[in-house]
């Protein structure tokens, strides 16, 4: 994802304040992927495998995350609007 996307989607949440569990769960994603990059420097200090590779697929949750979202949205499974904002 471009910094862009991740722009587009925190003005959506913003403008939209009537959908808190969207905001919360897209914060999360942000929080565990930022704890991802943190992570992954002190697990290759202190020479971790394990919280290395717990590491590196945090670093790919955000766009994990918008691709899940954006499948079942299509399925209509579950609507999401903020998916436009990422045109």
């Amino acid at each position: 994802m471009t910094l862009d996307q991740f722009h587009a989607i925190k003005l959506w949440h913003t403008h939209h304040c009537d959908h808190p569990l969207e905001k919360n769960l897209w914060e999360l994603v942000l929080t565990l992927w930022v704890s991802g990059w943190v992570g992954l420097a002190a697990a290759t200090v202190l020479e971790m495998p394990w919280a290395q590779i717990t590491c590196l697929t945090l670093l790919f949750l955000p766009q994990a995350y918008v691709a899940w979202r954006t499948r079942m949205h299509r399925a209509g499974r579950l609507r999401c609007d903020w998916i436009v904002a990422l045109r």
